[in-house]
């Protein structure tokens, strides 16, 4: 009687986390750049209760076993990095990486990564997060800018009104992956 309780509220714990992960998933369904999360469980030691081959009250064999579960446990919670869609706001500072890879910020005198793509010029003309995280290698947009052109390297060129380059960087500011 024991085992089943223990057996049962192994069953409501990893449920639980699979709950928790899921309604993560969905409190994150508007931001941009998340990717869900899934939970992975796998299942504990089984009891052998009778063995295979092994002889029954009436003396016959028992062609197969019996075996009890002892129950599950949660083994992982990792992200899945599938493709997003694309939308398009218009912002020229929007970008989205189609394929693998992230965006290299500083944060903070750290380099992180991120896959969020919403990005915007702070009062000194860097191109930054929503949360001022700038993006990596560093990138100054010049006042007098009309256009950022954006290759699918990830390599950045600033367009006057006349259509003349006037700032460009040679490193791409995505990683791949």
């Amino acid at each position: 009687m024991i085992r089943a309780l223990w057996t049962s509220a192994s069953g409501m714990i990893a449920q639980q986390l699979n709950l928790d992960v899921t309604a993560n998933n969905l409190a994150n369904v508007n931001t941009t750049g998340f990717k869900k999360n899934r939970a992975e469980f796998e299942d504990l030691m089984y009891q052998n209760m009778k063995i295979a081959g092994s002889s029954n009250q009436e003396g016959s064999r028992l062609p197969t076993g019996m075996q009890v579960g002892m129950g599950v446990r949660p083994v992982s919670v990792h992200k899945i990095f599938s493709q997003g869609d694309f939308q398009n706001t218009g912002n020229q500072l929007d970008l989205v990486i189609e394929g693998d890879g992230f965006f290299r910020v500083d944060r903070n005198g750290e380099e992180s990564y991120t896959r969020s793509g919403a990005f915007k010029l702070d009062s000194e003309g860097r191109i930054v997060t929503d949360n001022g995280h700038p993006l990596q290698p560093e990138f100054i947009v010049p006042p007098e800018t009309q256009n950022i052109v954006v290759t699918e390297d990830g390599r950045l060129t600033c367009v006057d009104k006349a259509g003349g380059e006037i700032a460009s960087n040679r490193t791409a500011c995505t990683v791949a992956v």
